[in-house]
């Protein structure tokens, strides 16, 4: 029953037995120092932040910005409960927090939109735009 584990092969080579004990001592480390994938978009007068979230529910999201750096932060919260009847055999879901942080200088963060679709948190970040200032002549007092 134990060898129905998916991409795992009964082969006794020595540097998969290596990495069989690295695993099992170490554990998923570098599953979870992992960040989500984003995606930026130049559309003109606006980015198009994409951020790939899946599994995630919408309020366990949280986007803040803090002067010119804008955060998303994304948590999920395992529910243990004492009466737990199911016995797993092996268990890849992994629970914790993920976040990035993006410098916004150039962005208009007041009209900043948000939304979340189909595990696509997607941030519509408009332009700040340049107030030209124009040819006039200043009067000396």
């Amino acid at each position: 029953m134990f060898d129905l584990m998916p991409f795992d092969r009964n082969e006794s080579s020595l540097l998969r037995a290596m990495d069989r004990f690295d695993r099992d001592f170490f554990g998923d480390w570098n599953r979870v120092a992992r960040n989500f994938q984003t995606d930026v978009l130049d559309e003109g007068d606006h980015y198009l932040l994409q951020a790939e979230l899946p599994g995630f529910q919408k309020e366990d999201i949280q986007v803040n910005v803090d002067g010119d750096y804008l955060t998303i932060q994304a948590q999920h919260k395992e529910e243990r409960e004492n009466k737990d009847s199911k016995n797993y055999i092996r268990r890849e879901r992994s629970y914790g927090s993920y976040s990035r942080t993006f410098q916004v200088s150039d962005v208009d963060v007041k009209n900043i939109q948000a939304s979340y679709k189909n595990g696509i948190l997607e941030l519509k970040l408009p332009k700040v735009t340049e107030t030209k200032v124009l040819p006039h002549s200043i009067e000396i007092q």
